[in-house]
């Protein structure tokens, strides 16, 4: 039986319905964007407040010694008419550079290709690199030179003035976080990548960007990459192996054997506790732990506890006894060796010299287990920390005390992440703000940045004692001026082959004080310098040939002297590092086809339980930062 066709009534009342349909669907779907919204807004709204309320005593705090150190400055231009001076001089310097900006801006309307600019960026900044920046009719040209012009002129203020040096260095720290957040860049009105992509986008990328701002502010920190993109044990820290040995501090993983030899004398890695291990076991082709492993060691490597207030009882001294001196008995009885190599890494470094200088004083008992050290971009002289030690001071001290930090038991995780962003600020943070707020964009999935959003808490006592006697008052690399595990500790004392490997452009452990390695230990040394940073320089594979390092440079005369004497090599220091430890590592023998020995038994395969415990939120249960 035949359908009736519909009549043009019936189909336009059908059309009309549908079209009714439709705007109705639009507009509860507008309604619905519009309530997540308002309900974000008002979270956001209530987490700032809250913020605000929770860390009051502490941001007081910074306001004051702000205020205190710029005040100190004002008052020595005031009392000294000859540092005013010098201000009036530069001022009028800054002024004359400014007419001359607006002159060639001007011109360069009419005669651009005679054109060069008053002022350009330095070498690495990468704020004003876009083509926009410099498009006609110039004004984002003229914006950015006369804020590089401003920025200057503090600088040259700051650095003119005859004013303590500890002063100097806390006007730097904190003028250069204000130069950075006044960038032009970082405003919507001023910077010309974001306005023609909210342009482009018929103002979505502003919609997005606020979105993504309110989901931070929840969040309680500036989104850095795809968190959901990696896991331990799935894409990361991957490196077949298990952990043989675990106490309340550590868990201790061995590697299974790559190669059908080994050498006898195996490597134990001592990592930061800063941070998770696995920045030195990333992906397999930029995993340093797969390359040692991968050119004949035997491998161990600690993966620390992520300590909550149940350990707040946790000293240095335990570091040293239940996990560096611990690792070496283990890896020493697994392998049946007479000696371990080792290397620290950054405080895994710090860790591993005073254990050394432990071990060198105990050798008329008992003989020494370690065959060679290598610091990895370590510190054991504080003299010269860069950026961070500009504000370490006693206040700082007694601030983290007063903040109930021994109360607490421990130090923040997410506090230290935010503290080590403030060094590179313009990389870590307002990078960030820019493309995630000001362009609406997400950001893509990076496996070291996820390793750095990826913390640990650090135990309270063990944190001030590392922070007074070690950064501020520098007695580690002191003859005898500090005592741990009842032992007086004199660097001088270790005697055994030693590798030094700084980083050239390194923030944290700049490599002139990662240098000073090289002066303090007795025994045969040699200094490597690696390109690139703390974290990047680290994690840098042959297969990259992107920054190159220098070897054989003389040692008797400092740094500077040895980088003019050294070579450049293209390729990693792994390389270089690894074909030296050979050198020291016995004969070869034939690889174990089992993890562990019958003391230390397999307990589960790597990486580890305790790689995956995660910090708490960036608020805790009670709303607290």
């Amino acid at each position: 039986m035949k359908s009736k066709p519909k009549s043009p009534k019936s189909e336009m009342k059908t059309e009309k319905t549908k079209k009714t349909e439709n705007t109705t669907n639009t507009e509860n779907t507008k309604k619905t964007e519009m309530e997540e919204l308002t309900e974000s807004i008002t979270k956001a709204s209530q987490k700032i407040i809250q913020n605000y309320f929770d860390n009051k005593s502490g941001g007081n705090h910074d306001n004051r010694d702000i205020a205190h150190t710029f005040g100190e400055l004002g008052t020595k231009l005031m009392n000294e008419p000859k540092e005013m001076e010098k201000v009036q001089e530069l001022y009028k310097g800054f002024f004359n550079s400014q007419q001359e900006l607006w002159k060639r801006i001007t011109e360069r309307q009419t005669k651009p290709e005679d054109y060069s600019p008053v002022i350009q960026p330095a070498e690495g900044d990468k704020r004003f690199k876009a083509p926009e920046w410099d498009e006609a009719p110039y004004y984002f040209d003229f914006v950015k030179q006369n804020y590089l012009l401003v920025s200057q002129l503090m600088k040259q203020i700051i650095a003119t003035s005859e004013i303590d040096e500890k002063v100097k260095k806390k006007l730097n720290f904190y003028s250069q976080q204000y130069v950075d957040m006044l960038s032009p860049s970082n405003f919507i009105a001023t910077n010309p990548e974001a306005i023609k992509l909210a342009q482009e986008t018929n103002g979505q990328s502003l919609i997005d960007g606020f979105k993504n701002l309110l989901t931070d502010i929840e969040k309680g920190g500036i989104t850095q990459t795809d968190m959901s993109a990696f896991e331990a044990g799935r894409n990361i820290a991957t490196t077949p192996g298990a952990v043989v040995f675990e106490n309340e501090l550590m868990q201790l993983i061995q590697y299974s054997p790559s190669t059908k030899n080994v050498f006898e004398t195996p490597v134990v890695i001592i990592p930061p506790w800063i941070n998770k291990y696995y920045i030195l076991d990333l992906r397999p082709e930029n995993s340093f732990a797969k390359f040692v492993v991968d050119q004949g060691f035997t491998t161990f490597i600690i993966s620390w506890k992520n300590p909550s207030a149940d350990l707040r009882h946790i000293t240095f001294d335990d570091y040293v006894e239940m996990a560096a001196l611990k690792a070496f008995e283990v890896a020493k009885t697994i392998t049946k060796s007479k000696k371990v190599n080792t290397i620290g890494y950054c405080l895994g470094g710090t860790l591993l010299s005073t254990s050394l200088a432990i071990l060198a004083a105990r050798e008329k008992t008992e003989e020494n287990p370690v065959n060679t050290a290598t610091f990895l971009a370590t510190m054991i002289d504080f003299s010269d920390v860069g950026p961070m030690g500009d504000v370490i001071d006693n206040a700082l001290l007694k601030k983290l005390e007063r903040g109930e930090l021994l109360e607490k038991g421990v130090m923040s995780g997410h506090d230290m992440e935010k503290a080590f962003n403030l060094i590179r600020a313009n990389d870590l943070v307002w990078s960030f703000v820019i493309n995630n707020y000001l362009k609406g964009k997400t950001p893509t999935p990076f496996d070291v940045l996820y390793w750095t959003n990826d913390n640990t808490n650090l135990p309270a006592k063990m944190y001030l004692y590392y922070l007074r006697y070690m950064v501020l008052e520098n007695k580690l690399s002191r003859k005898n001026a500090l005592r741990i595990c009842n032992t007086p500790i004199d660097i001088g004392k270790i005697d055994i082959p030693v590798y030094v490997i700084g980083l050239q452009e390194d923030h944290i452990a700049p490599p002139q004080t990662a240098f000073t390695t090289t002066e303090l230990v007795s025994g045969p040394v040699e200094f490597i310098l690696g390109g690139s940073g703390h974290v990047m320089g680290v994690a840098n594979p042959p297969s990259k040939k992107k920054y190159g390092y220098y070897l054989d440079g003389k040692l008797e005369n400092g740094f500077a002297a040895w980088k003019d004497s050294a070579k450049f090599h293209e390729g990693s220091w792994w390389t270089a590092w690894t074909e030296r430890l050979a050198k020291k590592s016995g004969k070869q023998i034939v690889a174990a086809k089992t993890l562990g020995n019958a003391k230390f038994k397999v307990i589960e395969a790597a990486p580890g339980r305790y790689v995956k415990e995660k910090c708490a939120p960036h608020h805790s249960e009670n709303g607290k930062h």
